[in-house]
């Protein structure tokens, strides 16, 4: 299983197994939350399962699902106040790990600092006004090989 590290108290995933949850355990984990509803695909892992091997090996698990493509702002508040309450390090799943990245952004939304989001615009707007560069190679229009270009004076 892959995780991807989004911040020092918080990794997403894809959908996890009860036998990955030993892995998950003794790389330090301290709580998951589940965003994916059960049933949503066929042999997924449902999330009692899941609950009970996690809190049998001392991970505490939550229950927090959404349906693909449409992540609430009141779901993204409730992921943050998950997040305020458990311990960390948490690893947050779903199908993908996208509705839980997303649920992330929207509860730190409102955490981040207006210095930041100045920072973000200005790289962003400095990235779109540069022109792109011609890259000047020695006989790059007419096909001629460098040293041939060279030579004849192109």
């Amino acid at each position: 299983m892959e995780t991807k590290f989004l911040t020092p108290v918080l990794s997403v995933s894809a959908q996890i197994s009860v036998a990955e949850l030993a892995d998950l355990a003794q790389a330090g984990f301290k709580s998951i939350i589940c965003n994916r509803p059960d049933g949503e695909s066929a042999g997924q892992t449902g999330f009692d399962e899941i609950a009970k091997a996690a809190e049998a090996l001392g991970l505490q698990a939550r229950y927090l699902p959404t349906e693909t493509g449409k992540v609430t702002d009141e779901q993204g508040a409730a992921f943050g106040k998950l997040m305020d309450e458990l311990p960390k390090p948490v690893l947050a799943y779903c199908r993908s790990g996208m509705r839980s990245t997303t649920m992330w952004a929207l509860a730190s939304a409102s955490k981040l600092s207006l210095r930041l989001l100045t920072m973000a615009h200005a790289i962003k707007a400095r990235k779109c006004e540069r022109k792109p560069q011609r890259r000047a190679t020695l006989g790059a229009r007419r096909n001629i090989p460098k040293r041939a270009a060279r030579k004849k004076g192109f």
